[in-house]
C-alpha cells in the first residue's frame, strides 16, 4: 500500500499509464466471460434483438421489435450494437460488448474527472471504487441502456466542472464543446432526461454556487448549434417516415412514464434507497459522510466542486425516486460523482486519523459478516427453509413458495460467496479506526474477487431460468417452412436465436404500439384465434410458462406434445 502512496503522489505526469493500467485491471471484471451466458428476456433480448432487426432490415431509422415499430427508445444503443453485430457476428459476447465498454469507459471518465478536479490518488480511489461497485459492474455486463447514458451523462457533466474551474481562462472551448456533444449523446440514449438532467444540475449549481457570469463562459450559441446538430437529425428522419413517433415517444414514453403508472412499474418513494445501498456495496456505507463533507465544505476551496457533486448525485436520485416508474437501473448515473465524492473523503482520511470513518466501518463489516451467513444459509436453503417451518410452523407456505421460486445456486457456489463475505467482514470490523489503507485494500480485491465470481458461480442458473435460448434452438431445430413459431406474451430471446418473426398471443406489453400500427391481427392472435390455429392443418411449435400450459390444457385439442423444458418455460407442438 505503501507502494500506492508514493505511486499516487508521483506528480502531474502518468496520464496514459494510470489509464491503461485501470483498464486492464478493472477491465477483467467487465469483459471476462462476456458471452458465457445466454441472453436473458426482456431486456437483453430486446436489445439485442432489435439492433438485429435493423442490420436485416437495412434500414438504421425506424426500430422495430419482433418486426413491429418500437418507439420507447432512442437509437444510439442499438446503433452501437448493430455495429458490434456486424463486426463479431450474431453472438451474446458481440451484443453485449458496447454496454461492458460503456461501464468501463465510465470508469475512465470518472478517474479523469476526479483528477481534474482533485489529484492523482482522490482519481485512483475513484476508479478503484467504481470499478469495484459490484452492483455497477455486474449492471453493465447486462444490455442496458442506461449504462450508456451513465457514461454520456458522466463525460457531459465532467465536462462542464472541468471547463467551469477553467473559468476565465483561455482554451476552455473544446472543454465545453464536449459537454454539447454529449449532452447530445446522452439525449440519442434515453431521451429527454439527456438535456433535463444537465441543464437541471447546472440551474441549481449557479443558483447555490452563485456562480450566474459562467453563463457567458459556456459557448451558449455554438454549442447549441452542436447539440441540435447531433441529436435532432434522427428525431426529424424518424417523424417524418412515422408520423405516430412523436405522440408516443414524448407524451407516452416521458410525461406518462413519470406522472402514471401506465408501465406498471410503481415502487414507493423510499425504493432506491436499499436498491442504492446494495448495488455500490461495499462502498455505500461511505455515502452519507461523503454528503455531509460535500455540503460543509461546499463555501471553502474545492467544496464548489463538491457542490456541484452533490447536486448532481441528489438531482438524479431524487427525480427517480418521484417519478412513478422505477427499475432497479434507472440509479446508475449517480454511481460516478458518488465514487468521486466517496473517495475525495478517503483520501482526506488517509493523510488524518482513521476515526472519521469507525461508524461506517463498523456497519460495513456487521453487514458484509451477515450477508456472509446468509449466503451459507442460502446454499443450504431447502434444508434451512424445513427448520424454519418446524420453528414457525406458520410461514411454513411462504418458505415453500420461496425455495420453489429462488434461483438456483448450487452448494459450493454459495459456500464460496460466504467466505468472500465473512472474510471481508471480519476483516472490516478488525481494521475499523485503525487502519484506512488495509481497509481499502481489502474491500477492493474482495469486491475484484467477487465480481469475477458472481458471472461464473450465480448468473448460470438465473441465465437458465429466465433465457428462452434452449427451447428456441429445440424449435429452430425442429421447424419447417410451414411451422409457425407463436409465445404467450413477448419473449423477444425467441427472435433473436430463431431469426424469425413469431406470432405473440396473450399479454403483447411492450409490443401493444407496434401491434396496432397497419394490420397486424395475424400476427397477434387472441385466445380463440390462438386455439383455431392449434386445431388447424400448419404445424406449432409454443413457448409458453408450465403454469400456462396447465391453465390452457383443457383447451387444448389435440392433446400437446412436450418438446423440451427449461426452466419456468416449456416447448409444446400441436403435431
Amino acid at each position: 500500500m505503501r507502494d500506492l502512496k508514493r505511486y499516487s503522489r508521483s506528480g502531474e505526469g502518468g496520464w496514459l499509464r494510470d489509464l491503461l493500467l485501470l483498464a486492464v485491471c478493472l477491465g477483467i471484471p467487465f469483459l471476462l466471460f462476456l458471452g458465457g451466458l445466454p441472453l436473458i428476456d426482456p431486456d437483453e433480448g430486446r436489445y439485442a434483438e432489435i439492433p438485429r432487426e435493423m442490420l436485416e432490415r437495412g434500414d438504421l431509422i425506424t426500430p422495430t421489435l419482433n418486426y413491429v415499430k418500437y418507439f420507447e427508445k432512442p437509437p444510439l444503443l442499438y446503433w452501437v450494437n448493430a455495429a458490434s453485430l456486424k463486426l463479431f457476428g450474431l453472438s451474446e459476447f458481440a451484443a453485449r460488448l458496447p454496454s461492458a465498454l460503456c461501464g468501463l469507459l465510465t470508469v475512465l471518465v470518472t478517474y479523469a474527472v476526479a483528477r481534474r478536479l482533485f489529484d492523482r490518488r482522490t482519481a485512483l480511489i475513484s476508479a478503484l471504487i467504481l470499478g469495484t461497485s459490484a452492483g455497477f459492474v455486474l449492471q453493465s455486463r447486462i444490455i442496458l441502456t442506461d449504462m450508456l447514458l451513465t457514461l454520456c451523462l458522466t463525460a457531459a457533466m465532467g465536462a462542464f466542472i472541468c471547463a467551469a474551474q477553467r473559468e476565465g481562462r483561455h482554451g476552455s472551448g473544446l472543454t465545453w464543446h464536449l459537454f454539447y456533444l454529449f449532452c447530445a449523446l446522452a439525449v440519442l440514449a434515453k431521451g429527454l432526461i439527456g438535456i433535463v438532467f444537465p441543464g437541471g444540475i447546472i440551474f441549481f449549481y449557479l443558483l447555490l454556487g452563485r456562480r450566474w457570469r459562467l453563463l457567458g463562459e459556456m459557448r451558449l450559441g455554438s454549442g447549441l448549434l452542436l447539440f441540435i446538430a447531433v441529436a435532432a437529425p434522427w428525431f426529424v428522419a424518424v417523424s417524418l417516415r412515422n408520423p405516430e413517433f412523436a405522440r408516443f415517444f414524448f407524451i407516452h414514453e416521458h410525461f406518462e412514464r413519470f406522472t402514471s403508472t401506465v408501465h406498471g412499474r410503481y415502487q414507493p418513494f423510499w425504493f432506491f434507497l436499499p436498491v442504492l445501498l446494495g448495488t455500490m456495496l461495499p462502498w455505500s456505507f461511505f455515502i452519507p459522510d461523503a454528503l455531509l463533507r460535500a455540503w460543509r465544505d461546499r463555501h471553502h476551496g474545492e467544496g464548489q466542486t463538491g457542490l456541484f457533486l452533490l447536486i448532481w448525485t441528489l438531482l438524479i436520485f431524487l427525480f427517480f425516486s418521484k417519478s412513478s416508474s422505477k427499475l432497479i437501473p434507472y440509479i446508475l448515473p449517480i454511481f460516478p460523482p458518488l465514487a468521486i465524492m466517496i473517495a475525495h473523503h478517503i483520501s482526506a482520511v488517509l493523510e488524518g486519523r482513521a476515526r472519521e470513518l469507525k461508524l461506517a466501518v463498523i456497519m460495513l463489516g456487521s453487514t458484509l459478516t451477515v450477508l456472509g451467513v446468509a449466503a451459507l444459509a442460502y446454499a443450504r436453503l431447502p434444508q434451512v427453509a424445513v427448520l424454519l417451518a418446524d420453528l414457525l410452523p406458520g410461514l411454513r407456505d411462504p418458505l415453500n413458495q420461496f425455495v420453489r421460486n429462488a434461483p438456483p445456486i448450487a452448494t459450493a457456489a454459495g459456500v464460496t460467496i460466504a467466505l468472500l463475505f465473512l472474510i471481508q467482514g471480519t476483516t472490516t470490523l478488525a481494521a475499523a479506526g485503525r487502519s484506512p489503507r488495509l481497509l481499502l485494500t481489502v474491500l477492493c480485491l474482495g469486491s475484484f474477487l467477487l465480481e469475477l465470481l458472481v458471472p461464473r458461480l450465480i448468473l448460470p442458473g438465473i441465465a437458465r431460468a429466465e433465457s428462452p435460448r434452449e427451447l428456441a434452438l429445440a424449435a429452430k431445430s425442429l421447424a419447417t417452412p410451414e411451422t409457425r413459431l407463436v409465445t404467450f406474451g413477448p419473449m423477444q430471446g425467441v427472435s433473436w436465436y430463431t431469426g424469425q418473426r413469431v406470432l405473440v398471443t396473450g399479454k403483447v406489453d411492450e409490443l401493444e404500439f407496434g401491434s396496432k400500427q397497419g394490420d397486424q391481427s395475424a400476427w397477434f392472435p387472441d385466445r380463440e384465434a390462438f386455439l383455431r390455429l392449434w386445431g388447424g392443418d400448419k404445424p406449432l411449435l409454443v413457448f409458453l410458462k408450465k403454469r400456462e400450459l396447465d391453465e390452457l390444457l383443457p383447451q387444448l385439442s389435440p392433446a400437446p406434445r412436450i418438446v423440451a423444458e427449461s426452466g419456468r418455460r416449456v416447448l409444446i407442438s400441436n403435431r
